[in-house]
């Protein structure tokens, strides 16, 4: 037997100790390294994220195992922390699985909807953690902090960087000082460089039928996003925000009172509160154009019910004066700003159960001035008279007018019986404007006064939290007519639907009744006109979503077509259920919406005329009565053409739908009654 010095022996143990010990390094750093990768699934694995921790923080996003998000960096930076993300050590990870069943207080799509999500958190020990959310329909993250006293955001990184060489519709904006009423211009994505940018939402096309649909969602003392090129070789987007304001002057354009951008400007983002959540960055990824439609992500993300008292919020139809410009005949008054010709609009309204009367510009004698009156305008006796008729009156104001007399303002409106303000032109959404939108909304509240934003940036779910907030406008809407802005036209108002839309409620104002085709439309301020059908805009009152929904036209116009009112004194602005039938994005929709037994439907094209098919599977088993409104055989000569019908339909059956170019078709379904049962037999 061979026998071995002890020195060797001793080594040789030593050796085997530190061999077992570099294993159980390595398996301790395979470890490591696969802690710092995660998967997040959807509740049925439609979708699922992948994070890593890769100098920072990036994430992907595969849709039935497709790429259809590529790696992309996320982070933020705090003044005297750094980027959040760059922290070296591990986060702590936890997960959660939650279900929901959300009561909308006011229903824009759904009485009642269910929602599942799973949820990775990813908490820092630094103080900052960033939490992912995949629900079968999109993926949101947000950014949390955990700091005591104020900090300061000095910058965000948001990226979505896509594979192939995707298309996109871009409403691009030359200044973060806008009213987003952009056009949602259709191009490659790879010619959007770092020097051009747009408002958010928008809308990526993977050019195989999947979308990403790019928002965000509980935006609340915090600028909103924009989303510029990324540039470095990379096809993407990445965000945009407009800082904090230190100084604003008005311009000298004549408008002194309403636009106040902003001259000087801090170097950072935000200051607020160390312990806070930030807004949520949301990607709603669709296979169907109909998915977009139905979508309601960006409200079931926001901050839940902060009232207690909602009883009093009551949506409703708007008969309004502006886009008219006050055009009532066979009158023995003069129309104009006073208090006969707003007499005669509630008249209209009460006669066919049209709920509110907005008064525009001019009611008050500055509009600077919300605590003036104008002498012709007795706004007392206006919403006494209103009362009588159960029509009650809301109030356009300058956002920077209330801003200026708020407590009083809203006091005074409440003490006169006014049941809601229209708040015009604030075209930011820096930091301090947001922290106004939250404002207004919670103090009018306070006061039982509904809010509708003019001017605005697009919704982020804040009607969740202030349900009295009705409406946006942050769009190209029909008031682009009066002034004959080629933004606005059946092209644009067939991509509403699927991107402005589905960031909450649109105060488009529909209602036109002098409608033309291309070649006979012509601007006139005083009497304007739509393009399209007469159908075409009778479909937007089941098609664009608003509680608070204008009867823009003059009510002389709207008593002389019977017909047409037949439909509009009928029609909800809230719905209990809705169901996106057949659509492509800037070409046609077709959605059925249901309010009690009764079912909508409203179908938009183009200019490019179009037979659709109507399949009425929606319908519960029952004898039905049709009632239509569409395009007349003769609509695309004149656009005011158009053919009302009724009769006999039932579940399963498919009827064929002919639009014109710009044209619209409607139909209202109800439950047939005996004696319409009786005559079809």
């Amino acid at each position: 037997m061979k026998m071995i010095s002890i020195s060797k022996f001793i080594a040789a143990i030593a050796g085997q100790a530190m061999i077992a010990a570099l294993i159980v390094s390595l398996g301790l750093s395979e470890r490591a390294a696969a802690d710092t990768t995660w998967t997040l699934k959807s509740p049925t694995d439609r979708l699922e994220v992948r994070i890593e921790q890769k100098n920072g923080i990036q994430y992907s996003v595969m849709l039935h195992g497709g790429e259809v998000i590529a790696p992309s960096k996320v982070d933020l930076k705090i003044a005297g922390h750094d980027w959040l993300g760059q922290q070296q050590e591990s986060p702590k990870a936890s997960e959660k699985s939650e279900s929901e069943t959300i009561e909308y207080v006011v229903p824009r799509k759904y009485r009642q909807l269910k929602t599942k999500y799973n949820e990775l958190e990813l908490a820092f020990s630094g103080g900052g953690t960033i939490v992912f959310r995949a629900y079968d329909e999109g993926v949101a993250y947000r950014w949390k902090t955990n700091f005591g006293g104020e900090i300061t955001v000095e910058d965000e990184l948001a990226q979505f960087i896509f594979p192939g060489r995707p298309n996109a519709w871009f409403p691009e904006e030359e200044s973060t000082f806008t009213h987003q009423e952009r056009v949602y211009k259709y191009l490659p994505l790879a010619e959007v460089g770092p020097k051009r940018f747009c408002s958010t939402g928008m809308l990526v096309d993977l050019n195989d039928g999947r979308k990403v649909y790019i928002s965000e969602s509980d935006l609340r003392s915090y600028p909103g996003m924009f989303l510029r090129g990324v540039g470095e070789d990379k096809i993407g987007l990445v965000g945009k925000y407009a800082p904090y304001p230190l100084e604003t002057q008005p311009k000298s354009d004549g408008q002194v009172d309403r636009d106040f951008p902003v001259t000087k400007a801090a170097p950072y983002l935000a200051k607020m509160e160390g312990k806070r959540e930030f807004p949520w960055r949301v990607l709603l990824i669709t296979e169907k154009d109909t998915e977009l439609v139905q979508s309601e992500i960006i409200f079931n993300l926001a901050s839940p019910l902060k009232l207690t008292d909602t009883a009093w919020i009551k949506p409703g139809k708007v008969t309004w004066d502006w886009w008219n410009d006050l055009n009532v005949t066979g009158v023995d008054f003069r129309a104009g700003i006073n208090t006969e010709t707003y007499k005669y609009f509630i008249d209209f309204a009460s006669d066919y159960g049209i709920e509110y009367l907005l008064i525009d510009e001019g009611w008050s004698a500055d509009a600077s001035d919300l605590l003036s009156e104008r002498k012709e305008v007795n706004l007392r006796e206006i919403v006494e008279y209103g009362k009588q008729k159960n029509v009650r009156v809301l109030l356009w104001v300058l956002w920077k007018a209330l801003d200026t007399n708020f407590d009083a303002a809203l006091e005074k409106f409440e003490k006169l019986g006014v049941a809601g303000i229209k708040v015009d032109f604030l075209q930011r959404d820096d930091q301090w404007m947001m922290e106004f939108y939250e404002r207004v909304a919670r103090e009018a509240a306070k006061h039982h006064l509904l809010v509708d934003f003019h001017g605005a940036c697009k919704p982020t779910g804040l009607s969740r939290a202030y349900p009295n907030v009705m409406s946006y406008e942050g769009l190209t809407g029909l008031e682009q007519y009066k002034w004959g802005d080629e933004r606005t036209n059946p092209k644009q108002e067939l991509v509403l639907p699927f991107i402005r839309m589905v960031a909450g409620p649109m105060d488009f104002t529909p209602g036109a009744l002098t409608n033309a085709n291309k070649e006979s439309w012509r601007w006139n301020m005083g009497q304007p006109m739509s393009e399209g059908t007469r159908c075409h805009q009778l479909a937007m009152y089941v098609v664009y979503e608003s509680p608070l929904q204008m009867l823009a036209d003059s009510p002389t116009r709207y008593r002389k077509e019977k017909e047409c009112m037949t439909f509009l004194s009928a029609v909800p602005t809230v719905w209990d259920d809705t169901k996106a039938l057949d659509a492509k994005v800037g070409e046609y929709v077709v959605i059925a919406r249901r309010s009690g037994e009764n079912w909508y439907v409203g179908a938009m094209t183009n200019w490019t005329p179009r037979e659709l098919k109507l399949d009425l599977s929606f319908l519960p088993e029952g004898r039905y009565t049709l009632e239509s409104w569409r395009d007349g055989v003769n609509a695309d000569r004149n656009g005011q053409d158009f053919k009302f019908g009724s009769k006999q339909v039932a579940p399963k059956e498919q009827l064929t739908i002919k639009l014109a170019p710009g044209g619209g078709w409607v139909g209202r379904v109800h439950l047939a009654s005996a004696s319409e049962s009786a005559s079809t037999k």
